[in-house]
Formats: C-alpha cells, structure tokens, sequence
C-alpha cells in the first residue's frame, strides 16, 4: 500500500470468540450470558444420533438455560424454513430473555440468524421481504434476538458474519439478510466437533473457506485487516486441507481448519468476495450444486480471469505461500499460485467441471443473470455476461 493511499473502513467481529478443543462444554455458561431460553437449531441427523444434541441440551440445562424448541436443517436454508421455525418460536411466545443457539454448518448458522431477526420483527410474516433485491426491501427495526453460533464444519464462517443466506427455487434466487446485528454474540468454536465430518464434505467446506480468504484478500472492497487475517487464515488452510481430509481425527489439521474458517468469515464480512462466490450462489439456485463444491470449482477459473489486475497480489501471496523468492517474476509468482490452487483442488477431489455436478448448459443464460449479487460486486474487475457465459461455457 502506497503512503499516499487513504484509509476508511468499518470492521465488524463478534462481541466474543471461543475457540479451542473441547471447549464446547462451557456452552451452557456462554449461553446463559445471553438469556435464558434456547431455540436450538441443529444442523445434521448425525449431531442427533451421536448425542451432541443431547449433551448440549443437558448443559444449557445445568447452567439454568432452558431449550425451549429444537429444529433441524438438513438443507440449505428456504424462505419456508425461516418462515416455519420462526412461527414455531412465536408460539413459544419467543422475546427477551431468549436466544438462538445453532450447532451445525453455515445452514443451521445462516437458518438462526434468519429465525433470531424474524422472531422480534413482525412488519412482515415472510423474511422474503427483508431479503436484498426480492422483497419488500424490509430493514429490521428491532434487534434480532442474541445468536450463539457453534460451527461443526470448517467453511461458511458465517458465524462471524453479519448476513444470512437464505434460498428460494420457485423463483429461483439466493439471497441474503443483512444487519450488523446479525453477527453472533458469541462464537464457539471446538475443532472437535469437526471430527466426525466426512472427506467430501471436509473437502467441499474447507475449499469454500480458501476461496473467501483469497477472494476477501483479493475484493476491490479489500481493507487491510481483512487482508492481514487472509494471509494468516490461507498459511494455516492450505497446507492443513489435505491432512484433515486424509485423516479427520487429525487434531492439528482441524485446529487450523477451523481456525480458518473463522478467519475467512470475518474477512468477507468486511471486505467482500468476488466472482467465485457470485456464480457459486448461483450455481446453487438453478443446479442446485452443493455451495462449497460450487465455489471448489470456480475458485481457480476465477484467480484465472482477475490474474491482470491482480498481479502484484498474487505475486505477495505466492511469496507468501509457496516460498517464490523476489527474484520470481510476478508472471511466474501468479502462475505458481494459480496451479498450486488448481493442483490442491485435484488433491482433495472436489469437482473440476461443471457437467460433474449436473450443470446443464441451457442452464448457463439463468445462471450468469442470477450472478449479479453483492458478490460479484466486489470481484476486482467487471465481467461482462457475455464474458461469464464464455468462462462457464467452457468450464461444462
């Protein structure tokens, strides 16, 4: 950064960070900091059947917190899973005094935050009408209800940002709720719960988590704490991605991964993303493609595409990574970079073409319209729609 560059910028984070192995046993004291009810919202069948759920309703219980309902997601998030479970929360009379507590991937994260600013909104029933660019254009007038966040993925980091990702396929859209105050009161963070997630998943979210420290690091809305905690979440993913999927009860590998991920939400939520993320969110609506995988997938065809006005940063981040030196020119630099990400994404199997994931290519004309989101708008140059339909025509 030059000495005549200004600097401008607001950062968000949650109030409070707690991280560390097996420290998801203190949830009952962390929630009853926020209140005294829990809606519980649950992420998989397997945090059911292996008796976390359970353990942790018997610890919010002896730390005088009471689990009032609790919901399980098993999807990415719908208007009509907000829309029902926030209902479901009404009629427990939820208000003050309560929180929402998700334990699960970014959609049970995603899925609380939306139910905790649906609960003490009411101008409408449907959070449709507070989604950005879809509704009503709603804002919320009244404080969501406190969050507690304890991720079981290594991905989204959405328990550090301060929107939720909800879908919809009729219409197709995907689109968020966004207010500073949807950022969780408190992050939990226990690598632990880590283990049990299988090498495609592990894979899939722990590729998404790479492509949003690279592409925050990369936002022409960049800032530089974001960029700082990039570089340090990319250090510790990259090499720390392969082990956790060759061996998931690798401690130090899902440490770091975990770790990263944290790290990857707080940098989108206060610099943006890019094209990666902008198709991958479409991809998701009109293909249905699972998000990680989707942006496992564009991640490298993205660096590929901004490479000219990315230079000097890619140059500093191969540098950085891959140990090219100063005499490394930045032509080399990127193309280090670029195919040590491509040959990652090989390693860890995630899906290289679009047809592997069922994308049709009449499907392509919607899914580059549906790529204009808050996304895109960060990449760090502008891509035409005949562009994006030639890159994704290529990537079939």
């Amino acid at each position: 950064m030059s000495l005549s560059a200004s600097l401008d910028y607001d950062f968000l984070v949650p109030q409070r960070i707690v991280f560390g192995w097996g420290r998801r046993r203190e949830v009952g004291a962390l929630a009853a900091s926020l209140g005294r009810r829990a809606l519980v919202v649950y992420g998989s069948r397997t945090l059911a059947s292996s008796g976390t759920v359970a353990e942790i309703a018997g610890l919010l219980r002896a730390s005088g917190v009471e689990p009032a309902a609790t919901e399980l997601i098993a999807h990415e998030p719908e208007v009509g899973d907000v829309d029902r479970i926030a209902a479901v929360f009404r009629a427990h009379r939820g208000g003050a005094g309560d929180l929402v507590l998700a334990v699960g991937g970014g959609a049970a994260i995603d899925l609380a935050k939306a139910v905790a600013a649906m609960v003490t909104n009411d101008q409408s029933a449907t959070v449709r009408d507070y989604l950005e660019g879809v509704g009503r254009g709603l804002e919320l007038v009244h404080a969501p209800l406190p969050v507690l966040a304890m991720p079981t993925t290594a991905g989204t980091g959405t328990e550090a940002t301060k929107n939720a990702v909800i879908s919809c396929y009729d219409p197709p859209f995907k689109k968020s709720i966004r207010d500073q105050r949807l950022i969780p009161r408190i992050a939990l963070i226990d690598p632990e719960l880590t283990v049990s997630v299988p090498p495609s998943i592990t894979a899939a979210s722990g590729m998404d988590a790479i492509t949003q420290l690279l592409e925050s690091y990369l936002s022409r809305k960049s800032q530089p704490i974001p960029q700082a905690l990039a570089r340090q979440g990319l250090r510790m993913a990259i090499p720390a991605i392969v082990e956790a999927v060759r061996d998931g009860a690798s401690r130090p590998a899902r440490e770091q991964m975990a770790h990263a991920a944290l790290l990857s939400g707080m940098a989108l939520a206060n610099s943006g993303l890019g094209m990666a993320h902008g198709v991958a969110a479409a991809l998701g609506v009109h293909a249905r493609v699972p998000h990680g995988a989707a942006c496992a997938l564009m991640l490298p065809v993205a660096l590929r595409v901004n490479r000219a006005v990315c230079q000097e940063d890619l140059t500093r981040l191969a540098h950085l990574l891959f140990g090219k030196g100063p005499s490394t020119s930045p032509d080399e630099a990127a193309d280090t970079l670029i195919g040590e990400i491509e040959s990652l994404c090989e390693e860890v199997g995630v899906p290289r073409r679009l047809s592997e994931v069922g994308v049709r290519a009449e499907q392509i004309p919607a899914v580059v319209q549906s790529s204009r989101g808050s996304s895109m708008s960060g990449n760090p140059r502008d891509i035409s729609d005949e562009e994006l339909t030639r890159i994704l025509e290529e990537l079939l």
